[in-house]
């Protein structure tokens, strides 16, 4: 019999992963072509050909003992990190080194290495709704409380001061996620600011040291000029989480890295336990050869101007047919608030039409659907007579 906690986790597993299930079921039924699949972020753009010739230059030339075996560290190749940390350092003017970069299983990985080396039982980790919905379980895999502040539905930048209501003493830790899945918000700098303010009055109040984990599998794809803030400039207790499953198609590949920078609370120790969590969970050490890779394509992107074109022809296609929205300025989804107040009974409704759309209530945000565009081009011209009709059955 399984644990009780898993129960749990089974009975509420992802709703995003049940529609992209139900819509390889559709599809056999009714042909790929004709089942409008928004339901995944799993990227349509091909990893540039930069990467399969950087695959291929080193199956040819490494030593494939030592480009399959076991990292030295578990945090990874030395030269990749003290690479990965000379980029960031040139993009952002930080002054990381190797040893503050661990590389890691995807992002996903990296949240659960920073929460194993960070989460007593009991302790909070607070999310801005509407939030990535794995955050809770995550948490929840160390014991931890996941505290939710309430959405702000005219920008969805965070409530700051429902915010600082709700830090107390056992807040460990606060997650943001920006460029913002589900709603493609990026957080400004006045936010950023406000938020740390917040973070350092409160630190100061209660004695305690308070984390911002900073999640960006989507940093890369903003659009029409828009800067992301690197957060460890504006709060010393930051840690950064990336993926490179976004920003080079890479999603399969489980390949990113977590910064834990000198400035951070007894970071020395944090490296530390980050290094063993890697062991210990089962990592061991992030995948050897998506680590030289990466390396080799560290100054390459994804061409976001695919994602961009997805974009403007949902966003202006759904606004015309009634549809409210804002308008997205990074990452690939739009969140799309729902024309009856039980968005689950509208993703049901969507489904007859062969539209596969993701409640909000996955991301503490009833009331609305996540709408992820990055499918192929004719999905999203070939799908708006299908929202047509919908929104025709909700006189939009």
């Amino acid at each position: 019999m399984i644990s009780k906690k898993m129960e749990n986790m089974v009975a509420n597993s992802s709703a995003i992963r049940a529609m992209f299930e139900e819509g390889n079921r559709l599809a056999k039924i009714y042909g790929a072509e004709n089942v409008y699949d928004f339901s995944l972020g799993n990227p349509n753009v091909p990893a540039p050909e930069s990467v399969k010739q950087a695959i291929i230059d080193l199956l040819s030339e490494e030593d494939p003992v030592v480009l399959h075996g076991y990292t030295n560290s578990n945090a990874g190749y030395e030269d990749v990190r003290q690479a990965v940390a000379e980029l960031l350092n040139e993009r952002f003017g930080t002054a990381f080194a190797a040893k503050n970069i661990t590389m890691t299983v995807g992002a996903a990985g990296g949240l659960n290495v920073i929460l194993k080396a960070l989460l007593n039982p009991g302790d909070e980790v607070i999310v801005f709704a509407p939030y990535f919905g794995e955050y809770r379980s995550y948490t929840n895999n160390y014991d931890g409380v996941l505290v939710e502040v309430s959405p702000n539905t005219e920008t969805f930048q965070p409530k700051l001061d429902e915010f600082e209501e709700k830090i107390t003493p056992k807040t460990r830790a606060v997650i943001v996620n920006t460029p913002n899945n589900p709603t493609g918000v990026v957080y400004s700098e006045e936010t950023i600011q406000a938020m740390a303010a917040v973070l350092e009055k409160k630190q100061a109040e209660y004695g305690t040291d308070i984390y911002l984990i900073s999640d960006e599998p989507y940093r890369e794809l903003a659009y029409d000029g828009v800067e992301v803030p690197y957060l460890t400039k504006y709060y010393a207790n930051t840690i950064v989480g990336y993926s490179y499953s976004k920003s080079l198609s890479l999603p399969g590949e489980r390949i990113g890295y977590l910064v834990i920078p000198d400035e951070a609370a007894d970071s020395e120790n944090l490296i530390a336990a980050a290094n063993v969590a890697t062991r210990i969970l089962g990592f061991v050490n992030a995948p050897t050869l998506q680590q030289k890779v990466v390396k080799a394509c560290l100054n390459e992107k994804t061409d976001i101007s695919f994602y961009n074109k997805n974009r403007e022809t949902l966003y202006n296609g759904l606004k015309e047919l009634g549809f409210e929205c804002i308008k997205p300025e990074g990452a690939f989804y739009l969140f799309v608030k729902s024309p009856v107040a039980d968005e689950k009974a509208f993703c049901a409704a969507a489904k007859k039409y062969n539209i596969l759309i993701v409640p909000g209530t996955s991301f503490g945000c009833p009331g609305y659907v996540r709408i992820a565009y990055c499918v192929a081009y004719e999905t999203i011209v070939n799908s708006l007579p299908k929202f047509k009709e919908l929104a025709a059955e909700y006189q939009l």
